[in-house]
């Protein structure tokens, strides 16, 4: 009886510390972004609309490429590259099962035209990069966490989720881009004020009715100026057709930069080990990235000051609470089996918790915010902003219903 008992009271225990550790995160991210929600309201009135767009300008531009240069460039080895091959492979996996299930969703609830391509990627894209970094950080700052030591479990687990992250930049900006084009002949916005009609001026017309300024025939140039011209127009062209400019953000560029010098032992000893020339450069970097969380918390949650504005009436509730339930429910499911399989394949390795809690966590989050920015590039800029602000607060308690199933299946 002695023994029953000590063994019931070890399995409440270990139930009520993975619940612990599971929430606690949560917990945190609640909390930071309810003060920069407080921060926002007309009470505080301190991050206003003008400084909480500042401030998720210098979390993009600045901190979170420091943070994942400084992190994964200590981490990252050609050897460690070749293991981790399934991070970039499994966020395309979680991009086409997502996308699935969102097309079986829109083909059940029918959402309001030109709306059925939005319900889908709002569903298939996840966030997988901002969430999972602060998810990370949160739950290895304890230090009794599940997963060990607190530094290696931060730097490893940073390292895999950067590592991720150019994938997920090129399937925005080509696949969502492409998703998210303007319905034929038309846009989003109806109440587009249409264009109007120019009349052509004759040139037999009276002088009161000529332009003030007449067009002039441009002059011709001799003939290497019109190639060379012609040359750039190509260049130009190629440039805007693969979307470099979008793909090239500098998240992107600081994930590269970071895989190259961590995989280049002689440039490696040179920044980023401790006793390196040039490591006052990677620590300024991690000093930086350290105060990407906070400042990007206190955006989002600013942000959910201005609710979900004029988008959620056009969308009509069944079409936001369907891509709510299939981002945060539906789509976890077939993550967590597509990581399983993989898992018995040998395409994990073996041991290695954190990089199978990333490849989890993957699949659990809620719709990506770069998608919301490339929606307002497409005009539906107002009706992504209405889901993100709806899936965001649901997120809260969704995420820590998976990050405890995850934990107790991972220990």
């Amino acid at each position: 009886m002695e023994s029953i008992i000590s063994a019931t009271q070890t399995g409440r225990e270990s139930v009520f510390a993975t619940m612990m550790f599971a929430v606690l995160p949560i917990v945190k991210v609640f909390t930071m972004c309810f003060m920069g929600f407080l921060m926002a309201t007309k009470y505080v009135n301190i991050l206003q609309a003008s400084g909480r767009k500042l401030l998720n300008g210098l979390v993009f531009t600045l901190l979170l490429p420091c943070l994942i240069f400084s992190q994964l460039g200590r981490a990252v080895t050609l050897e460690k590259m070749l293991q981790w091959w399934f991070i970039p492979f499994n966020v395309v996996l979680a991009t086409i099962s997502g996308s699935i299930i969102g097309l079986i969703v829109a083909t059940i609830i029918r959402p309001p035209y030109p709306y059925f391509k939005f319900t889908i990627i709002h569903i298939g894209i996840g966030n997988i990069g901002n969430i999972p970094l602060v998810l990370i950080a949160a739950l290895c700052q304890d230090k009794s966490n599940p997963f060990g030591d607190s530094e290696q479990c931060n730097k490893m687990g940073n390292a895999y989720i950067s590592f991720g992250q150019w994938v997920g930049a090129i399937v925005l900006y080509t696949y969502v881009f492409q998703m998210l084009a303007p319905p034929p002949g038309g846009s989003f916005d109806s109440s587009a004020e249409p264009r109007l009609p120019t009349k052509a001026i004759s040139k037999d017309a009276p002088p009161e009715q000529q332009a003030l300024l007449a067009s002039q025939e441009p002059e011709t140039k001799d003939l290497d100026s019109s190639k060379r011209r012609k040359i750039m127009e190509i260049l130009s062209l190629l440039y805007e057709k693969l979307k470099l400019k979008q793909i090239l953000q500098p998240p992107i560029i600081a994930s590269v930069l970071a895989m190259v010098i961590g995989v280049i032992p002689f440039l490696k000893h040179l920044i980023f080990t401790d006793d390196a020339p040039l490591f006052f450069f990677t620590d300024s970097c991690i000093i930086l990235g350290e105060a990407m969380v906070p400042c990007i918390l206190l955006a989002l949650g600013g942000n959910l000051v201005d609710g979900p504005g004029t988008g959620s009436k056009k969308l009509g509730f069944r079409t936001t609470a369907a891509i709510v339930f299939g981002r945060l429910v539906l789509v976890p499911p077939v993550g967590l089996g597509i990581v399983t399989l993989a898992d018995k394949l040998g395409f994990i390795p073996a041991g290695d918790k954190m990089f199978k809690f990333v490849l989890l966590l993957q699949h659990s989050m809620p719709t990506s915010v770069l998608s919301g920015a490339v929606a307002n590039l497409r005009g539906c800029g107002r009706e992504a902003a209405a889901v993100l602000f709806w899936v965001h607060i649901f997120a809260v308690f969704s995420m820590a219903g998976w990050i405890v199933l995850y934990l107790a299946i991972l220990f």
